[in-house]
């Protein structure tokens, strides 16, 4: 396990479990979303993220944590171990809501009220963007794929170590 993403819906707990995954494996961190935007909330370009992108996933060893549907299918491409955090509307919506104004390594500012957009994003995950996963799973089956449908099962995973 050398290259790994972590991949699931806003509020799913990718970054804590990308943290913990990388305490345990040791390898490069890269949190998508400290790529993606600045701290005054604008973000860069989708040019100069592919950009950054393909230099991440060119290096020998990393996790990359994001999901960033658009760039899916040349991250999974790169990768050789894929963990999708599949946990339901309900619990990632819980998720998104107890991370207001909680500080965190992950964005570079402090979410101070609920985004609508992130709200609908979370709303419409199953619908738009779980299926183009699970098809990008069936495309490249030589990728490990582990799947977690709580965050019991995620952290047991952890428990027992990789």
């Amino acid at each position: 396990m050398n290259k790994v993403l972590i991949l699931g819906c806003s509020g799913s707990g990718k970054s804590t479990f990308a943290v913990k995954l990388h305490g345990l494996l040791n390898l490069p961190l890269y949190h998508l979303d400290n790529i993606w935007w600045n701290e005054d909330k604008t973000h860069i370009t989708r040019e100069e993220f592919d950009q950054a992108i393909a230099r991440l996933v060119s290096e020998d060893k990393w996790i990359i944590d994001g999901d960033y549907s658009r760039t899916y299918e040349n991250r999974i491409k790169a990768c050789d171990t894929i963990f999708f955090l599949d946990y339901g509307q309900e619990v990632c919506m819980e998720g998104i809501t107890g991370r207001v104004g909680q500080e965190r390594d992950d964005m570079p500012w402090t979410e101070q009220e609920l985004d609508p957009e992130l709200v609908e994003l979370v709303q419409r995950y199953d619908e738009v963007n779980k299926p183009k996963l699970y098809e990008l799973f069936h495309k490249y089956p030589d990728k490990k794929v582990i799947v977690f449908y709580s965050r019991e099962e995620a952290q047991d995973y952890l428990n027992v170590g990789v």
